[in-house]
């Protein structure tokens, strides 16, 4: 009965949440270096950075954690969710562009040690071919979620704290289990936002079109 009287027309705009699946197949598809040359951004920085395997747990649960957030700016504010959406294909477009042309990879270690932690790490390093790293997808998208609740009209102190130390962890789990180097970060953190100011100012331009719009119409 509960079911019944949910209003599910008003969900349906997270049926656009199914982008995912199709920019993961993308992603699979650039995810190779052949006919390709592949270059190191790596750094006397990046090379003092160890390796700690239990950062594997926050990696891989990565993409849920978008959907989270993502859902939650749904309920909170629609339009958040929408530039948030908008943000991440536009940047996941422009990573995949930009892997078709410019391929990179980082050095992996050698995984040790039996249990949960060490298996967890074999298997990203086993599902994900050690490219399509500069600029990191994971980083971008933790940084665009972090930086939507920063200028929400619904922030407050908890879930700034929640979102900004979640999406902190997962940028720095990307370093740790060598996945990416610091390039690759700053690079996918520049990018979200050149994007956000180009939407924004999209936006802009959109609305004040449309109150000229208006003004003539009712003059």
């Amino acid at each position: 009965m509960a079911l019944r009287n949910i209003n599910w027309k008003k969900y349906a705009p997270l049926l656009w949440m199914l982008m995912f699946p199709v920019l993961g197949w993308m992603y699979a598809a650039t995810n190779n270096v052949e006919g390709q040359e592949v270059y190191r951004l790596i750094t006397k920085v990046d090379e003092a950075i160890p390796f700690i395997q239990i950062f594997a747990l926050p990696y891989s649960i990565w993409i849920f954690y978008i959907y989270v957030c993502l859902i939650y700016f749904f309920k909170k504010d629609p339009n958040v969710y929408y530039r948030s959406l908008m943000t991440y294909a536009i940047c996941a477009l422009l990573c995949y562009l930009i892997y078709s042309v410019f391929q990179t990879t980082v050095d992996r270690p050698v995984v040790v040690g039996n249990g949960i932690v060490s298996d967890v790490m074999r298997y990203i390093y086993n599902r994900d071919q050690p490219y399509n790293c500069f600029p990191s997808i994971h980083c971008f998208s933790s940084y665009m979620v972090m930086r939507a609740i920063w200028t929400s009209s619904f922030r407050n102190k908890w879930n700034i704290i929640l979102i900004t130390g979640m999406s902190s962890t997962i940028i720095m789990s990307t370093l740790f289990v060598k996945q990416h180097v610091i390039m690759d970060a700053l690079a996918g953190i520049f990018m979200v936002e050149v994007v956000v100011a180009v939407i924004i100012l999209f936006e802009r331009r959109f609305k004040l079109s449309r109150a000229r719009q208006k003004s003539t119409f009712e003059a």
